[in-house]
């Protein structure tokens, strides 16, 4: 598949520029320098349960992570976060801090970073979207039987066992 400069319009070529293979344009000179993804959710506890969507759209159909979503280019991350939340499941909350960062690379719209925050609810009603199948609040022994979304579900997940097992 061909891409384009995004400054002049002409078609990009391919050499190694910075010890790896880019695209660039042999025209202007423009680098296409690809970026991560960057995704924000929400880490809710209630009661020891821990909050789950399951996904109703592919990728990763089906299977359970946390509410999180794409930061928006204009979008400060923890109310990327918020967003995400209440568009998935229905709670209006508030992310308190950063709980975790989490690399990807098991996405096939492309590798990422994805930043969990603890977050309390304020208000609203569990509730579907139009993205998920399912919203629980899972016990920790519930959740090793759990098909996951990927690489960064597991590891929040991991990450959010071992704090409740060392207190």
């Amino acid at each position: 598949m061909a891409h384009y400069c995004l400054i002049c319009g002409s078609q990009l070529q391919t050499k190694w520029i910075e010890n790896r293979e880019r695209e660039f344009c042999s025209v202007c000179g423009w680098i296409n320098y690809e970026q991560l993804k960057v995704s924000a959710g929400c880490r809710i506890e209630l009661e020891g349960k821990l909050l789950l969507v399951q996904r109703k759209n592919p990728p990763f159909k089906e299977t359970w992570h946390f509410p999180s979503g794409y930061v928006e280019v204009d979008e400060y991350p923890p109310h990327a976060a918020e967003r995400e939340t209440l568009e998935e499941c229905g709670l209006v909350v508030s992310a308190n801090y950063l709980a975790g960062a989490y690399f990807y690379d098991d996405d096939p719209r492309g590798s990422g970073v994805v930043l969990m925050y603890s977050a309390t609810i304020n208000g609203g009603e569990l509730s579907l979207s139009d993205e998920t199948l399912a919203v629980k609040f899972f016990m920790p022994d519930e959740l090793p039987a759990l098909p996951l979304a990927g690489m960064s579900a597991l590891a929040s997940i991991q990450d959010w066992l071992a704090e409740k097992k060392n207190g």
